[in-house]
């Protein structure tokens, strides 16, 4: 484009100054050095503005350049073409087009400045844009990274208590849940943090959880988990239901002794996966207790890194009932 750009320049002088009365000859050897003289400014404009973006109170400095390099394609033209031309009424016709060719020179420059200017400027921004979008991810990864390190860690202190607390008086349940723990740290392990499984797939990961958990708690803990074909093959986050179950179980079981029941339910409403998670909870017997603080907070951290959203979670009590309101996007 740049040459073609030099080639109408060229053409377009050449029969301007044969339109003047000049033999082709004079014609084209002013066109063409008139050409190349302001290609070589252009040039050498574009490449300053490609790696030296000016700032707001530079530009001033950018017109001057541009008038500077402008003067020097006139000197070029003012005493080079006469040595390739010996006509004494051209070189008076060079003299008297002085003015409009300096004019002529400086708006061509002036105009590949500013396109130079405008189209490395998006450039640079483009550039930046990408380069934030990219650290962003990456943090966002560093951190999705770190909720998954706070949640293995968490389950399995939890689990090494339960089971430090079977061996002694029930070996054989002890033994029973250190084989559920293995086959539940194994699917873990082989789960991407973003990655996207189905409900059924979520579900099936989560009764290893619950076996695990009913080893521990006996006929105390009873679960009714229900949802309908149509969301079952819905996506969800990996991994996103067990800990707000760990919650459930936490606060349902820990200040009671009777028999509880925790109730999953999955429904699909206007695009969105909706997980309904209910447990008993008196808020005068129930007590907060030290841990490690992921439960409800990481799920809603991790959704919103994921979604870029802080509207997909609700919590309330009802009648005793806490109820945790879960809704995934689906695209």
């Amino acid at each position: 484009m740049f040459a073609a750009c030099g080639v109408a320049w060229a053409a377009l002088q050449i029969y301007l100054i044969h339109s003047f009365g000049f033999n082709w000859y004079i014609a084209a050897t002013d066109g063409l050095v008139t050409a190349i003289c302001l290609g070589g400014a252009c040039w050498l404009i574009d490449n300053t503005l490609r790696f030296y973006q000016p700032s707001k109170n530079s530009y001033f400095n950018l017109f001057i350049w541009c008038a500077l390099l402008a003067g020097i394609c006139l000197a070029i033209a003012r005493f080079g073409l006469p040595q390739l031309n010996a006509d004494a009424e051209y070189f008076g016709f060079i003299n008297k087009s002085l003015t409009i060719r300096y004019f002529t020179n400086f708006l061509a420059i002036g105009w590949m400045a500013m396109i130079s200017l405008v189209y490395y400027t998006q450039q640079d921004h483009k550039e930046n844009e990408n380069r934030k979008a990219e650290a962003e991810k990456l943090a966002k990864e560093a951190e999705l990274y770190n909720l998954r390190q706070q949640l293995q860690p968490h389950f399995l202190f939890n689990s090494l208590n339960s089971i430090n607390a079977l061996i002694g008086f029930k070996p054989d349940e002890a033994r029973k849940m250190i084989h559920q723990l293995s086959d539940f740290l194994r699917g873990t392990l082989k789960k991407d943090d973003q990655q996207l499984v189905t409900l059924t797939e979520e579900l099936a990961h989560l009764q290893l959880y619950l076996d695990i958990e009913k080893v521990r708690f006996g006929h105390r803990l009873q679960t009714e988990i229900s949802c309908d074909e149509r969301c079952r093959q819905c996506t969800l986050p990996t991994l996103l239901l067990q800990p707000v179950v760990e919650n459930a179980i936490k606060f349902g079981l820990y200040d009671t002794m009777g028999e509880v029941v925790i109730s999953i339910r999955g429904d699909y409403e206007e695009g969105y996966l909706q997980i309904i998670i209910q447990n008993p909870y008196d808020p005068q017997t129930a007590k907060p207790r030290k841990g490690t603080g992921f439960g409800l907070s990481g799920m809603q951290r991790r959704l919103h890194l994921i979604y870029t959203r802080n509207d997909l979670v609700e919590t309330f009590t009802n009648d005793n009932i806490f109820t945790t309101i879960i809704k995934i996007p689906q695209v």
